[in-house]
């Protein structure tokens, strides 16, 4: 089997043409992705359910809008956490060491940069203080094994790189547009593209 190239902690835009409802105009960060298959959440889609109302005790450290975000169309009974560490940008995943030498608290486990996953059955008041920002996840998108670059291969998504400020954006429904208007190449024109095409 042929080597794959992780794309973890990198995005996944879909192209105007996708044609899964679930996927229309999303922006996915994948959070595990290798030859066993992906896993990602979806950045943009806020619901009107309160993190209070779900997860009280990690209501105070939610971030804007403190909504539930449906991260995917599996396993939507489940809860994700995902969240920022300052100044944990550039750090290996994986490393467990902070800049200044300081090991990543208990209950992270690191994707990207300054992007981990927090354990939601840890107290939240021992991660209270190392965490930037944090948004929660109702499922995920999950892909077998050569699903995803199969759907690559198709011209389904773009590829292009997280920022940290993607996981936190207090506006995720221009996100879409966001991120692709930021591209330095014709995805950038893509980022017009209207939202009924047929209107044209």
């Amino acid at each position: 089997m042929t080597e794959v190239s992780s794309l973890t902690g990198r995005l996944l835009v879909a192209a105007p043409a996708l044609a899964d409802p679930n996927f229309d105009r999303a922006v996915v960060l994948l959070l595990d992705h290798d030859e066993e298959g992906s896993l990602g959440v979806v950045l943009n889609r806020p619901t009107p359910v309160v993190v209070g109302d779900i997860l009280e005790s990690w209501a105070g450290l939610a971030g804007q809008p403190d909504v539930v975000f449906q991260g995917g169309p599996v396993s939507l009974d489940s809860a994700l956490g995902v969240a920022l560490i300052p100044g944990g940008e550039g750090v290996p995943g994986g490393s467990g060491i902070r800049p200044g030498g300081g090991a990543v608290p208990l209950g992270w486990r690191r994707v990207h940069g300054a992007i981990c996953l927090v354990d939601l059955d840890a107290p939240p008041e021992l991660l209270a203080a190392e965490l930037g920002s944090l948004r929660i996840f109702a499922g995920y998108a999950g892909w077998g094994p050569g699903q995803l670059e199969s759907e690559l291969t198709d011209g389904a998504w773009y590829v292009v790189e997280s920022e940290p400020g993607d996981v936190s954006s207090p506006h995720p429904e221009n996100l879409w547009r966001a991120v692709l208007r930021r591209q330095r190449s014709e995805l950038a024109m893509i980022a017009t593209y209207p939202d009924d095409p047929s209107l044209n």
